[in-house]
């Protein structure tokens, strides 16, 4: 075989690993969008029966979810500062969940994120076990759960994750 056959084959053969390669990438980049669009279908139906449950804006808040040794950390704030409509209601319904998770109803979050959620069969069962305390900042408030049951610590981070997850860009991890 002649040099010029062999470069001649070796670009073929270079095309045909190119080729490949491009092959295997759009069916491995097909097969990843798939969980993310079941995600974003997800993230959207969350959205969506959140609005009959939350009076403050998804578009206009964030969540800040923070796991603690004792259990965690959950506010929500306005996005835009002296947003005193948003702080308003945020405060309002934070105040309200507060009291209900006090009494072992979590009947929300079910509503939003559906009753087989992560963490929340535990934390129904075990409310008297935590305490939910309210707080207030000035771009809106804060509930902070705490326990020494570690199952229920593990409860907590397992709902905190979920809803990081179900909310989207709308939730982060604390800061």
């Amino acid at each position: 075989m002649s040099n010029g056959s062999r470069r001649a084959l070796g670009a073929g053969a270079a095309a045909a690993v190119v080729g490949a390669a491009v092959a295997v990438a759009l069916v491995a980049g097909g097969s990843q969008q798939d969980p993310d669009d079941r995600q974003t279908d997800r993230q959207k139906a969350v959205a969506e029966r959140g609005q009959s449950v939350m009076p403050f804006d998804l578009e206009q808040t964030t969540h800040h979810f923070t796991p603690t040794a004792t259990g965690g950390i959950q506010e929500v704030v306005a996005d835009r500062r002296g947003d005193a409509e948003q702080v308003d209601l945020i405060r309002a319904h934070l105040r309200k969940e507060a009291q209900a998770f006090s009494r072992g109803d979590f009947s929300d979050p079910a509503r939003i994120h559906g009753a087989d959620m992560p963490g929340l069969a535990e934390l129904q069962d075990g409310y008297d076990r935590f305490e939910v305390r309210y707080g207030e900042r000035a771009d809106g408030a804060i509930l902070t759960y705490a326990t020494d049951d570690p199952r229920l610590v593990d409860a907590l981070h397992n709902w905190f994750e979920a809803q990081l997850g179900d909310h989207g860009g709308h939730a982060k991890p604390g800061h």
